[in-house]
């Protein structure tokens, strides 16, 4: 059996007992968090978090990009939320690569340079500072000023605040 096979069993155990059909497409804390895709963060457990709580935007460094700030004005506008938390996170991938870099490797094995940001980073802090500033000029975000950016630190689980 594959992994995609050993997933869908698993999701048969989880359905087999699953009884969060009723929750409302509004997040009940009124709160979007944006993240990096890394699988060593389970926000959930991080953030003591229950289903239908909050949304979760996951990307690859948890940066601001246009696709996030779509996601955010649908999240503000449609459903509700009015506070954002980022969290980027030690060790990432992004510090491991340059935007020029990995851009050139892309144009090397494709032919063509992707459209795209890479948004590679050195200083998470910066990073972390710099997503809170698209955020809070984004003219298309009602709850600008609702916004606070924090650091996982992938060996101990300590999230610490980073002042914009």
């Amino acid at each position: 059996m594959g992994v995609v096979e050993d997933l869908l069993a698993n999701n048969r155990s989880f359905a087999a007992r699953y009884d969060s059909g009723q929750l409302d497409v509004r997040p009940s804390l009124r709160l979007t968090i944006v993240t990096c895709m890394d699988s060593r963060l389970d926000v959930f457990a991080a953030l003591g978090l229950e289903n239908g709580q909050a949304h979760i935007l996951r990307n690859a460094g948890g940066v601001i990009t246009d696709d996030v700030i779509r996601s955010l004005a649908i999240s503000q506008r449609r459903l509700g939320t009015e506070e954002v938390v980022l969290i980027h996170h030690t060790n990432c991938g992004l510090q491991l690569i340059t935007d020029d870099g990995f851009r050139a490797e892309l144009q090397k094995a494709t032919g063509m340079a992707p459209s795209f940001a890479i948004e590679s980073f050195a200083d998470v802090d910066a990073d972390v500072r710099q997503s809170i500033a698209r955020v809070r000029h984004s003219p298309f975000l009602l709850h600008r000023d609702r916004v606070r950016g924090l650091v996982y630190d992938v060996d101990t689980g300590v999230l610490r605040e980073v002042e914009a």
